[in-house]
């Protein structure tokens, strides 16, 4: 069964907002990043719930996010304070916003999706968890400054 390139893309999309959860999940209870990846491998890809099916994961990026954000947190977290307003040291943020900045960061050190893909991606994960509508202007503005300074050469400069 051969699988379309707008399934492909929604299954990357999926990915990224389960490695948001699979992050936030592994600083609020200290589990480690195997036994994250494998509780969301075996019963959160493509489960049912009662609001519904939840889309399958691209297992790869997944994989790739989680290893990267955890391999890599200590630098994505410094490139993410730079982001940040002097007052908001990362560790002053919500924790499910630190978690999509780790997984943003991871993809775009990566170097694999264009920074706007990558940005865009995470804007429209960070409107899932969105409360009052201003977050999603926040993240845009935080991986911009991200996306700058891990990818310059995508920005002409």
């Amino acid at each position: 069964m051969s699988i379309s390139n707008n399934q492909k893309r929604k299954m990357k999309s999926a990915a990224r907002l389960y490695a948001v959860q699979a992050l936030f999940q592994m600083e609020a209870s200290n589990q480690t990043v195997d036994a994250v990846v494998r509780e969301f491998e075996d019963h959160r890809f493509g489960a049912t719930y009662e609001e519904g099916e939840m889309t399958e994961g691209d297992v790869d990026t997944f994989r790739a996010l989680m290893e990267t954000a955890v391999d890599d947190q200590a630098s994505i977290d410094q490139m993410t304070d730079r982001a940040l307003v002097a007052k908001w040291p990362i560790a002053r943020i919500d924790p499910t916003w630190r978690a999509l900045f780790r997984a943003a960061g991871a993809e775009l050190i990566r170097k694999e999706t264009p920074p706007k893909v990558v940005i865009s991606e995470f804007v429209s994960v960070a409107e899932a968890f969105s409360n009052d509508g201003k977050e999603p202007k926040f993240v845009n503005a935080v991986l911009d400054h991200m996306a700058r300074e891990a990818r310059p050469e995508a920005f002409g400069s």
